[in-house]
């Protein structure tokens, strides 16, 4: 699952982008990323496998679409996201996006209870406000079986220079879990996350650090 493209993948989803061919007013970029492993919200769901994606995405006067993939998810199969979004600066320092993402896995059971990946099934509403480097997100499951949109996801994040920190909490029908990356972007390129992560028992949440090293390359036409 994909959170807001700048966390999910652990920066294979943070790569840079580049524009290409596009009437003036519009922009068509693309990346591609490799891993050392696919980390969502503190989660290693690659299990200490690694990880490729690439992302496809076409913006237009703060309106944007695009489609994300990667391999690596150990349990529910090679993912594709499909998004749709706008964003915009209203001034001072504030920004504010609204998107949708959809989570599709075509070789796996994917995370439905039925085990289908039918499209448009497993969808977030993702909401972002930023002020200056801080930014605040909060995210809301609108499709998906009854057990999955019992839960909500939160994360606040800010960055100084080359270094970033998010911290983020999901709450599973009254279930909390906690975690923190911290990442340091050697270049443009090349990035390093530490991740940390707490909850409650009953989720059984692997709470040793992990070390994730990810490396992006964007594409142009």
């Amino acid at each position: 699952m994909k959170s807001m493209k700048t966390l999910l993948a652990a920066g294979v989803a943070a790569a840079s982008m580049t524009m290409i061919a596009a009437p003036a007013s519009a922009e068509v970029a693309a990346s591609v990323g490799v891993a050392s492993t696919y980390l969502w919200r503190g989660y290693d769901l690659g299990s200490g496998t690694p990880a490729v994606s690439g992302d496809l995405s076409y913006s237009t006067s703060g309106a944007y679409i695009g489609a994300w993939a990667s391999s690596g998810d150990t349990s529910a199969g090679t993912e594709y996201d499909l998004y749709a979004g706008y964003g915009m600066e209203i001034g001072g320092g504030v920004s504010f996006d609204i998107s949708v993402w959809n989570y599709n896995y075509p070789s796996g059971a994917g995370y439905l209870s039925t085990e289908e990946t039918d499209l448009f099934e497993h969808s977030d509403l993702i909401l972002t406000v930023g002020l200056g480097p801080i930014s605040v997100s909060y995210y809301e499951p609108i499709a998906g079986p009854s057990g999955y949109t019992l839960y909500n996801y939160y994360t606040v994040s800010g960055s100084v220079g080359a270094f970033s920190l998010t911290i983020g909490m999901e709450d599973i029908d009254g279930d909390e879990t906690m975690h923190a990356d911290l990442s340091y972007a050697y270049n443009d390129n090349l990035s390093f996350i530490v991740s940390q992560q707490d909850g409650d028992d009953v989720l059984a949440v692997d709470t040793d650090p992990k070390f994730i090293v990810s490396y992006s390359l964007p594409i142009s036409m």
